[in-house]
């Protein structure tokens, strides 16, 4: 199963619209809160208009794209902590995620009623944090309590970590997020295993009426005064104009359209691409007749790891990995072009593979 990002927000925010934008299906939308009985599971293509032009050079018989999971969890609401609304089951979906998307309405609907009786989506943002903050709190709360009895019969190493819980408890207290306390990886031992909601990396979405697209609107205007600061990345994007497109099945009728509206790409894609980053992901390629496909890793990783994400038995039996730059593929067209312009290199499994990095594994199993 791929990484996943989950898809959060309060309810009627339009978290599944733009859901089902990203992951191609059909989930149902509604008015209602609370009308979802479950997350919905998707598989997203990561975009990567460098396929295509690998394909200039090299034709083949498919190209595959790389893919992120995404998770919509239902909407939340005040005391879903306590099990109100969604309650406390999607709380752990959302612990099972490693990378949040905050989907922020910032669009006025008298025919979508907002559960709070008014549009504020910073409001909507301070009341989801706060969910999650709480569930956080217990379970730093419940490891303290168990550390305390050790520390009791003289663990040096547990009463060394109650005084980071001590430090974490305190600033959720104080409406804090995990991610925003600096803890070294030393006194991130004590957290790891928690795996806290708010300690996940999160970008924000302001899902805004068609008209405010390009240049937002002043509930955009409020979300970026409150976040200003903070390093967060925030995407404008209109869910209810990005459904239409993903309607349109010719590619010719979606270029159309996002021209009508002022837009290069969908939003989704943009979207899709920066999650792709927030999860410290990167891309490299096979090149060949049969098909030209990406392939995910985490950043920092060695040419004899990379190969695992391929087939174990690459990794397993790893000898050297031929290697050629994107850029250099491009600029010459071939492989015997490279090596001819000594832009042909091969490695051993130490080589930090680096994102568009065409790779060719050689193994003996």
């Amino acid at each position: 199963m791929p990484l996943q990002c989950g898809i959060i927000g309060i309810t009627n925010s339009g978290k599944t619209t733009i859901f089902n934008c990203l992951s191609g299906t059909k989930v149902e939308t509604s008015s209602y809160a609370f009308s979802a009985s479950k997350s919905n599971i998707g598989i997203i293509q990561v975009p990567d208009r460098r396929l295509y032009e690998l394909e200039k050079f090299q034709k083949t018989e498919r190209i595959v794209h790389t893919t992120v999971g995404i998770v919509d969890i239902p909407g939340l609401a005040r005391g879903s902590n306590k099990g109100e609304g969604v309650g406390n089951k999607f709380l752990a979906d959302i612990r099972n995620t490693d990378a949040l998307i905050h989907v922020l309405r910032c669009f006025d609907d008298d025919n979508l009623p907002h559960i709070d009786g008014s549009v504020d989506p910073v409001r909507d943002m301070e009341t989801v944090d706060l969910e999650l903050q709480v569930k956080d709190l217990e379970s730093v709360e419940k490891k303290m309590e168990r550390l305390e009895r050790a520390a009791k019969t003289g663990d040096k190493d547990a009463a060394h970590g109650i005084e980071v819980l001590k430090r974490l408890k305190h600033h959720f207290e104080k409406f804090g997020n995990a991610r925003t306390l600096d803890l070294s990886p030393e006194e991130r031992k004590y957290t790891d295993d928690l795996f806290l909601l708010t300690i996940k990396p999160v970008m924000y979405v302001c899902n805004v009426d068609d008209k405010s697209v390009l240049k937002g609107n002043p509930y955009v205007e409020k979300v970026k005064k409150q976040l200003e600061g903070t390093g967060s990345e925030i995407l404008i994007i209109a869910g209810k104009l990005e459904a239409e497109i993903a309607e349109l099945e010719s590619p010719e009728d979606r270029t159309a359209f996002l021209k009508d509206a002022g837009l290069e790409e969908p939003g989704v894609d943009k979207l899709v691409r920066s999650a792709y980053r927030m999860l410290n992901l990167l891309t490299f390629f096979t090149v060949g007749p049969k098909e030209i496909r990406a392939w995910t890793i985490r950043k920092g990783m060695n040419a004899q790891q990379a190969s695992g994400a391929i087939h174990s038995d690459l990794e397993r039996g790893f000898i050297r990995a031929e290697v050629m730059k994107y850029e250099d593929f491009i600029r010459y067209g071939s492989e015997h072009a490279c090596r001819e312009a000594g832009r042909f290199f091969v490695e051993g499994k130490n080589y930090i593979v680096e994102d568009g990095d065409i790779l060719h594994i050689r193994f003996n199993v």
